[in-house]
């Protein structure tokens, strides 16, 4: 029989409001928010924060007068310093194991199953000292047979103080799990949403332990193989492998609300080939070509008073590109089509679908040439030098530089750790 697999999930708590006091030392005991893209809704909160009750989600201007008069500090997402800080604390666990699953910006998945010789506990409370030492952020590390049970174990590494950041499932007796289970409402299963949780509730499964429980075949008939597959991950068999190369995504999307309400074609011209660039600058990096290009205008739908228009348009591409000048020009070809005047655009976003790798590229029925060498060498330097000196360094003219349509970031931090004017300062006394 094969010997039980062991994962462990590290997950950075509290990730971008602990990236924020990192580097602020003002910001220490005091509670932390931060606020979505134009400094929208509370995405992040710090435990001070959610110790005075403030939601997730909640829209920051319904409680910004509240918040601030209990000394709430209000930052915008700093998105380059938490990539920089994530890629940083994976880098410190890559050397725990060979084995890792980067899952998201905060979490990662490292597979154990080859130290059974270590304590696992005391393995996890070292990668907790050394990320804590090296990068300065707090993690939490669940351990279990499976990926399901990993990210449970992690929850009450986090939730239950008397576990003190490390919780390995494996080391408790059955007895043990299955009252800690019973204690544990059902939507803390990975993948049981809020929809499944109240369905599985109306069956009469409210808790972790009932969906252990459940008979996974009937659970199958009544809702999917995936959930179905998570009760046999909550019984030790391992159904998840990890996935150490992350799959080439089958769509590339960019899209985002401007930071005031646009008008003007140009605005919206600009902020296409801005996303456009993004986007197709992703499409290069994991070696793919986009054979369709899909282009989304419209206004804000909250705003039902104000006149309203939205659409949405895909046009197959020709020969399929990645060449950000050509999909700009095809970009702005569909904008053409679409754009109205008089209405108050709040939102514009492009796709690139359709892709496929770059050397699988056929030739075209009318003869037209593939895609130009130079071009595509061209295409190629202006990411190497973009990486190497900083997103936007060099860009297309169609990007522009009007500031209309930008994203609003009134609270946004210094860029510490990817800017040389950002860098912290210590002072002698």
């Amino acid at each position: 029989m094969a010997e039980a697999r062991r994962f462990a999930l590290v997950d950075c708590n509290n990730f971008y409001a602990s990236c924020e006091k990192l580097f602020a030392p003002t910001l220490a005991g005091r509670p932390v928010v931060v606020l979505s893209n134009n400094d929208g809704c509370v995405v992040a909160r710090s435990a001070e924060a959610k110790a005075i009750g403030i939601a997730m989600g909640v829209p920051w201007f319904k409680i910004a007068a509240t918040a601030e008069s209990q000394g709430v500090v209000a930052l915008s997402s700093n998105y380059a310093l938490y990539a920089d800080m994530s890629n940083r604390v994976v880098e410190v666990l890559s050397a725990f194991t060979p084995d890792l699953e980067v899952y998201s910006i905060d979490e990662s998945f490292l597979d154990l199953s080859g130290f059974r010789h270590l304590d696992l506990v005391t393995y996890a409370c070292q990668i907790r000292k050394r990320v804590a030492r090296w990068v300065g952020l707090p993690v939490c590390v669940g351990i279990g047979p499976t990926k399901t049970l990993a990210k449970l174990a992690n929850h009450f590494a986090k939730k239950r103080p008397s576990f003190e950041g490390v919780c390995d499932l494996m080391s408790l007796d059955e007895p043990t799990l299955a009252h800690l289970f019973s204690e544990t409402p059902v939507d803390e299963v990975w993948g049981v949403g809020r929809r499944i949780a109240t369905r599985l509730s109306e069956m009469g499964i409210e808790t972790v332990e009932a969906l252990r429980r459940s008979d996974p075949v009937w659970i199958r008939e009544q809702f999917s193989v995936v959930l179905s597959r998570t009760v046999r991950e909550l019984n030790g068999a391992s159904c998840l492998s990890l996935e150490a190369v992350t799959p080439p995504k089958q769509q590339i999307m960019a899209s985002r609300s401007f930071g005031s309400l646009v008008f003007d074609v140009e605005d919206l011209r600009e902020a296409l080939a801005h996303h456009v660039s993004r986007a197709a600058e992703k499409l290069r990096f994991q070696g793919d070509e986009a054979g369709a290009l899909t282009v989304m205008i419209r206004t804000n739908a909250f705003k039902p008073a104000e006149p309203q228009y939205q659409r949405t348009v895909t046009l197959p591409l020709a020969t399929p590109t990645s060449d950000t000048l050509h999909l700009i020009a095809v970009a702005h070809r569909i904008l053409d089509d679409i754009f109205r005047p008089g209405f108050a655009y709040h939102k514009a976003g492009i796709m690139l679908s359709e892709l496929r790798p770059t050397t699988a590229q056929q030739a075209n029925l009318f003869g037209l040439p593939p895609q130009d060498a130079r071009r595509q060498a061209a295409m190629l330097a202006m990411d190497e030098i973009n990486r190497k000196w900083g997103r936007g360094t060099v860009r297309a003219s169609a990007a522009g530089h009007r500031a209309g349509w930008q994203m609003r970031r009134d609270r946004l931090s210094p860029a510490y750790t990817t800017s040389w004017s950002d860098l912290p300062t210590a002072l002698a006394l």
